[in-house]
Parts: C-alpha cells; structure tokens; sequence
C-alpha cells in the first residue's frame, strides 16, 4: 500500500531527501549545545578563564544560527514536499477514477469518493509531513542524545535507557488500541458527507415535503458516531502525556539525586550533570515527538488503505492491442448477449438478446419498470462489458473499438440528466469543444431548446447553476439532447430523455431528427406509446428478454403486452407500468 502511494511523490522527491537531512543537522547542533555548556561552566566559569567562555560561547552562537537555518529549512521543504506530494495524490486518485468504467464506480459511494480525495488525502499529507521532520529529528536526536549521555556519564545514563524501554513498550500497546478505532472512523466520514451530500442537493425536496428536522436527526446520528470513536481513540490516548511526563520528572529527579552524591564524590562535574539533565529533555522530549508521530500515523493507516484500495482498482474496460479508430456506420447487432452486473449474480440482467438494426433506423424501446431497457442501451457504447455473447456496431464487436473512438460516435443522454455551472454554450460544447455558437444554435433548434434559451435575458450565455438547479427538468432535457447532437454520432441513444418534455415538443422533436439526422441510428427508450410509434421498429422488453420487435401496426395486432399498454394510454392516461383496466 506505501509503495502504491510513494510513487505519486515524484518531482517532490528531492525536498522530501534533503527535509530529513536539514533536520539531523538540526539535531546535531542541538545536541552539541549542551556539550559546550559543560565545558563553559567546568572549564570557564569554575576556573575563572573568560577566553574559553568567549571562544566557546562563540561556538555555541554559531551552532544555534545553524540550528536555526537547518530547523527554517526543513519546515519549508517539509511543508512543500508533503503539500505537493497530497496534490499528486488526488491528481492521481482523480485521473484514475476518470478511467473506470461503471461497473468500478457502482463499487464505490461518492460520498466514500470524495472523502478519499479531502479527509484521506489530509491525513496521509499530515502525516507524510511528520514522518519527514518529526519521524527523522526525534529518533536522530534520542540516539545522539544517548550517544552524548554515555560519553559523560554511562552510570547515569542507564536511567534513560530504561525509561526509553519502558516508554516504547507502554506506547506500542497504546497504539495497537488507537489504531483499530481509527480504522472505524473514517468510513463513519463516508456516511456524515454521504448525508450532507444529500440534503443538499434535494434541498427543495427536504423542505417541501418540511422534512427538516429528520434530516438534521439523520445528520446528528452520523456526526455522534465520529464522536464516539474519536473519543474511544482520545480514552486510549490520554495516558500517553501523563506517563511522558511523569517518566520525565522521575529520571530528572533521579539524575538530580545521584548526579548530586557524584558531585560530592568528584565522579562528577557540575557542567556534566547540566548536560546530563539537557539530554535528559532531549531524549523524552523525543519519546514525545515520536508518540505524537504514531498518532498521526495511526490515523493515516486507514486512509493509506482506502486510497490504495482507489489507485490499485483496475478498469474492467481496456482498450486491445491495435484497437480500431474508426465506426463505419451506425448499424448494431446483438449476438446471444447475456448480463449481469456483478460476475457472481444467479440471474442475469439480460437474457439471451439477438437483434439486428441497420444503420439509420429509429428504434423504440419499451417496457416496464426494471426490464433492462438502460442495461440493454449501456452496452452499445460499451459502458459495461457484456457477460457473454458479443455486441457489434459498425459490423464490429464493440470489444475491437479504441474506447474513446467507439464513445465519440455513440451519444448516449442518460435518464439522469446533468448540467454543470457554467453558461449554456459552456454546457453544448461538452458535446464538441469547438463547436461554434451557430453549431451550437443549431443543435439546440433540433432539441427544441433554442426557443426557450431566446427567452433568457443572456441567450446563450445564460449562465448554469451547478446541477442545473436554475432550469427545469424539460429544459435540462432538451439541452442535455442538444450537447449530444454536437458530437455528430453515428448512434444516438435517448434513455426516457424526454419524459419532461410535453407530447408537443417530443413530437417536434423526433420529427427534427426524423428529417435533419436520417443517418443517424437513433435508439428511443420510452414509458409513452406516442413516444416510439412512428419509429421504424420497437423493442419490447419484459424482465431481461425481447419479448416483441416489430412495427407499431405489427405489436399492436401481435403484441399482448404492447396493445395492453396501447389501450390503456390512449383511453384516459396510464403508463407501461400500468396493465390496462386497472
């Protein structure tokens, strides 16, 4: 998993070398300090030579300046190692999520998505900062601090070798508890964006139906379960301090102790017990440093995990070897297709289809609610693969297609329609990024969008709030229908993209591509009979399987289910979920 992450520290890894380096020299000037403060005191002060205090007093200057120099170094190459290096990570994380295909995203919760990208990506980058100074300087200045202690006095020094012992042991335990708290919180973050997510954007939803209190409920349950864990993590937590501290003052108090009986045996200078008592600070000091770095770290284990587990997903989707760049026309046929969302499903999500359209030909589709129309159209443009059989486009399987090439020439306005903030013509040239603005007209003249965007105050260059808040459901539509036209597919694919548009402009609409995009195969999915009866052909669906394909005239004299559907909608409403007479 480290490694995973470590590759993104690319152009930053040479601060993140030379941080570590400036720090250990920080650390060595620390650690000489005291050592010149002996020699001050034993060989200056207590024999009265003022040049030693001079010359050493000088040295000592010149250590801290360098101190001083290493410590402002290393917090600013530390801080741009660690800050680029969480850029690269949700660059990388970002990129990569580009690339899946959607049977990889419907693993994953957006809200789970974009706790990765903020929360993880934060903690890993505090980390990844601490490790660098923190996780470098305190081991560097225990060791050196040791090193300086046993030089002056082994005796005395063995009392920090056993409070080192006892501390690293108490904060091992310690960690091993923390640890598996903070493997909980971070999915309980998943939840509370997950519901902030929500709320948000069914705001309107939430306060027509007043809906706000059990929202602020729902809220409320998902930040308390953070809160309980982190304060079951705190509970473990807060030994730490007071045992540092107390193992601190006890070797203090020691030292004092015996250093003052070494004193007065002459085993031991004056100067020496202040630099024992310095390096006492330095060495538990750095136990400090050190548990608070195991904190960090055992916070960002977690997130370690969740964002390898984002980088290491593989896209069920790849392009071949030689893939083909071009789509000749727009004719699709499907060959014993079975599917299933996930590999391990007991029954697929389609059964068997075989179909044969020509390039050109409108098709309707119909059927009722989970009869797999959108499963059956989501193959065309391959946005998942099909479990067996074989899907052909342009006399093609569709498996053969360089990904991109195969998506450019079929354009597919999903059921949910998305715009994004930004003006209208921003939004249409989605669709072809240099398209002109009298392309752009004229896509949405075929959409029946253009007479509506007249009507704004800024034309085409109304601006869009995020979701396309600002306008309605049928205008979303028929913009989202506009963008699609601007990629001048070969297949057109309409997901119930006009269930908001009235019967008039639907009509108006399928007229439009009737006569300005006849080369176009256009595949129709519907609830309305009006919607599909004067395409050329129409699919019936029922639980997976084609239970019809023919004409409007032909299904209606054929068709049980179709001429149910039929009926009821033209004798006073209904739609294909409905049975005729009910």
């Amino acid at each position: 998993m480290v490694r995973t992450l470590l590759k993104e520290v690319k152009e930053y890894k040479f601060v993140s070398i030379i941080t570590p380096l400036f720090m250990i020299l920080e650390v060595l000037m620390e650690m000489l300090i005291p050592f010149l403060m002996a020699s001050i005191i034993d060989d200056g002060v207590n024999a009265g030579n003022i040049q030693h205090i001079y010359k050493v007093g000088g040295i000592m200057i010149v250590a801290a300046v360098v101190g001083l120099f290493a410590g402002m170094a290393g917090g600013k190459f530390g801080a741009k190692a660690s800050a680029g290096f969480a850029k690269n990570l949700r660059e990388a994380m970002f990129n990569h999520i580009q690339t899946f295909s959607f049977s990889n995203i419907d693993k994953y919760s957006t809200a789970g998505l974009v706790t990765r990208l903020t929360t993880d990506v934060t903690n890993i980058q505090n980390a990844y900062q601490m490790v660098l100074r923190m996780f470098t300087r305190a081991p560097a200045s225990l060791i050196c601090a040791m090193i300086m202690a046993f030089r002056i006095n082994a005796r005395l020094s063995n009392i920090y070798l056993i409070a080192v012992l006892l501390l690293g042991t108490i904060l091992v335990l310690i960690m091993s508890h923390v640890t598996r708290y903070f493997q909980q919180a971070f999915p309980k973050y998943d939840e509370l964006n997950a519901s902030v997510q929500e709320n948000v954007s069914a705001v309107r939803v939430v306060k027509a139906y007043v809906r706000e209190e059990q929202e602020t409920n729902k809220f409320k349950k998902a930040s308390e379960n953070i809160y309980r864990i982190f304060v079951k993590a705190e509970c473990n937590l807060v030994y730490n301090a007071p045992l540092m501290q107390l193992t601190v003052y006890s070797c203090i108090l020691l030292i004092s102790w015996i250093g003052a009986k070494m004193i007065v045996a002459t085993t031991l200078t004056t100067g020496e017990l202040m630099s024992l008592l310095a390096y006492c600070m330095n060495i538990l000091m750095s136990l400090m440093m050190m548990s608070m770095v195991f904190v960090m770290v055992s916070m960002s284990t977690a997130s370690i995990r969740r964002i390898s587990e984002v980088l290491n997903e593989t896209s069920d989707l790849k392009n071949p070897e030689n893939p083909l760049l071009e789509v000749e026309d727009g004719s699709i046929e499907f060959s014993h297709v079975y599917f299933s969302y996930k590999k391990d499903s007991e029954e697929p999500v389609l059964k068997d289809i075989n179909l044969k359209i020509r390039s050109g030909e409108t098709i309707g589709i119909i059927g009722g609610t989970g009869s797999a129309k959108t499963s059956l159209v989501n193959l065309v443009s391959r946005l998942y693969d099909v479990t067996e059989g074989e899907i052909l486009v342009g006399g093609h399987n569709v498996k053969d297609y360089d990904m991109e090439a195969l998506r450019n020439q079929v354009s597919v306005v999903l059921q949910n329609n998305v715009l994004f903030s930004g003006s209208i013509l921003d939004n249409l040239r989605w669709g072809d990024k240099e398209a002109t603005e009298e392309e752009c007209r004229n896509a949405c003249v075929l959409a029946c969008a253009d007479e509506f965007i007249q009507r704004f105050p800024d034309g085409y260059q109304t601006h869009i709030e995020q979701g396309g808040s600002n306008v309605s459901g049928g205008q979303k539509q028929r913009l989202c229908i506009a963008r699609a036209l601007l990629k001048k597919p070969k297949i057109l694919i309409l997901d119930d993209s006009t269930s908001a548009v009235d019967t008039a402009t639907d009509a108006k609409i399928r007229r439009a591509f009737r006569e300005e995009i006849p080369d176009t195969t256009k595949l129709i999915i519907a609830q309305r009979i009006s919607s599909v009866q004067d395409a050329d052909r129409i699919i019936v669906m029922e639980e997976g399987k084609i239970n019809g394909f023919g004409t409007h005239e032909e299904l209606v004299a054929n068709n049980e289910i179709y001429r149910e559907v039929y009926e009821s909608q033209t004798q006073g409403g209904g739609d294909f979920d409905e049975k005729a007479g009910e």
